[in-house]
């Protein structure tokens, strides 16, 4: 029965992608509605891309806290399921903080090195501009924002998340 309850959130969370992203589709309450329901079953079933995006939408565009604050628990739990983007989205619910999750810049900049090393341009781009400023409560620190600002072209990405999928599949 787990794998029809799989297959049931994988189709249920295709079918939100497609009303979230058709354009001739009436912008309706009752069509948002269905769309926001449906991402959250998804995301309350553990679906880690309904994780990352249900979460994210909660967290920036909810007006409740105790709704920003469910967003971020979502995108916490992509983020420790591997989500490269959900990993970028944690180190900044934790660099600026909300309800549940107070500013902790250890935090983030643990989140941010986790996305920039698997390829994430901005969160390497995040680590470059700390270090080089001495932000997030990092030292000034030439050498390591070098580093990071080599790790934030999108060329030197691309090669890491070519080679991190090579290696998986061998």
């Amino acid at each position: 029965m787990q794998q029809a309850s799989s297959l049931k959130t994988r189709l249920e969370y295709r079918l939100a992608q497609q009303l979230f992203h058709i354009r001739w589709l009436p912008r309706s309450p009752r069509t948002q509605k269905l769309t926001m329901r449906l991402f959250r079953r998804c995301a309350d079933a553990g679906h880690p891309a309904a994780l990352s995006l249900y979460g994210h939408m909660l967290f920036h565009r909810s007006r409740a806290p105790q709704d920003k604050a469910r967003g971020a628990r979502y995108v916490l739990q992509a983020a420790h399921g591997g989500d490269l983007r959900a990993q970028y989205q944690a180190g900044q619910i934790h660099e600026n903080g909300c309800a549940l999750y107070p500013c902790r810049h250890d935090h983030a900049v643990t989140w941010y090195a986790r996305a920039g090393e698997a390829g994430h341009c901005l969160a390497a781009a995040r680590l470059e501009q700390a270090y080089r400023h001495g932000e997030l409560s990092l030292p000034v620190d030439a050498e390591r924002a070098a580093y990071w600002g080599r790790l934030a072209t999108p060329v030197n990405a691309l090669d890491r998340v070519d080679n991190v999928e090579a290696q998986r599949r061998h």
